[in-house]
């Protein structure tokens, strides 16, 4: 009988951390990427990958809000990441951080974290380089 007993409890305490374990991963995450997208999941991990990082975390609850809700503040209108648009002959793209400047039509024009486009002229005066020291051709 105290076999038994022993067994049962035994059993018991095997399961029913498992059960609480299920339980916690039916709840769902919800957060706000850096560009303004939303993301809902079980998992946090990989939650904002190629969306610039993690602005902020939403409420964890097993369907507590119905949904993601919309961002409280308005994805910014211009982004610094985006290509911007042709501003005429000459213009190129400036890292800023780098001091180093990209001709429109190469890989890395547009594409800096920190930068601005501006006349090559301009970006020479800055202190900036030509990307590989191949100036633009205009």
């Amino acid at each position: 009988m105290r076999n038994l007993a022993l067994s049962v409890a035994l059993i018991a305490g095997l399961f029913l951390p498992m059960g609480a374990i299920h339980a916690q991963s039916a709840d769902t995450v919800t957060a706000t990427c850096k560009d303004g997208t939303a993301f809902t999941e079980t998992k946090r991990s990989g939650a904002c990958r190629g969306h610039g990082g993690m602005q902020s975390w939403g409420a964890a609850g097993a369907g507590a809000t119905g949904g993601v809700a919309a961002p409280s503040q308005p994805a910014p209108a211009t982004s610094q990441r985006a290509t911007p648009s042709p501003g005429g002959a000459g213009q190129v793209w400036v890292n800023t951080a780098s001091k180093v400047y990209y001709c429109p039509g190469t890989r890395w024009y547009g594409k800096a974290k920190q930068g601005s486009c501006m006349s090559e002229a301009e970006a020479r005066a800055q202190g900036a380089r030509a990307d590989h020291g191949k100036a633009c051709t205009s």
